[in-house]
């Protein structure tokens, strides 16, 4: 197995997750997937089964992963299994997209959700939630500001080729709105 780029640490219900690109069917680049290992203690590491799988069309590259309260994916206009969870993991990724995809040559951001605390995902039927038409536009880390104007989501991303970082921020995690960008 080949991995790489650490994705989403996030510490949940008393356990922290680490999320990293993977190609879990070779030792070199390719099939980039989400990998996941968990610890308690931050030194002692179990590897899980794939969290987020490239599929036809579509490799999984960075991103990292928020606890959103049940509430807020339930209300998301394509079904989300929740459960009987208060808070839902949300992993916002880059999709890269293949020749064979309608999107071909293009990155944009992707959610999936876990209700079991990060160990079985599910794609956002609507992916992709922000797409610019971009070949390079990756990396989103998401947090939760909550000072004045507050509380929402804010997306920061790079445009690589322009050497930009890109601001956004959303109520919902779907829908979002330009801030600025730095570069």
């Amino acid at each position: 197995m080949w991995m790489n780029d650490p994705n989403g640490l996030i510490h949940y219900a008393g356990t922290w997750h680490l999320f990293y690109q993977s190609n879990p069917s070779d030792d070199r680049w390719g099939n980039m997937s989400w990998g996941h290992a968990s610890s308690t203690d931050l030194v002692s590491w179990q590897f899980h089964p794939t969290a987020i799988a490239a599929e036809s069309g579509e490799d999984i590259f960075s991103g990292s992963c928020v606890a959103v309260p049940a509430e807020i994916v339930a209300a998301w206009p394509h079904p989300v299994e929740t459960g009987a969870a208060s808070e839902v993991l949300v992993a916002v990724y880059t999709s890269h997209w293949h020749s064979d995809s309608p999107r071909a040559g293009t990155q944009s951001q992707s959610l999936a959700t876990s209700a079991d605390g990060g160990h079985t995902w599910v794609r956002y039927p609507g992916n992709p939630v922000l797409d610019r038409g971009s070949s390079d536009f990756r990396d989103p880390t998401v947090v939760r500001y909550t000072g004045p104007g507050g509380p929402y989501w804010v997306l920061v991303a790079v445009e690589a080729v322009d050497q930009q970082v890109l601001f956004y921020r959303s109520d919902d995690l779907l829908t979002w709105t330009f801030l600025s960008a730095f570069g």
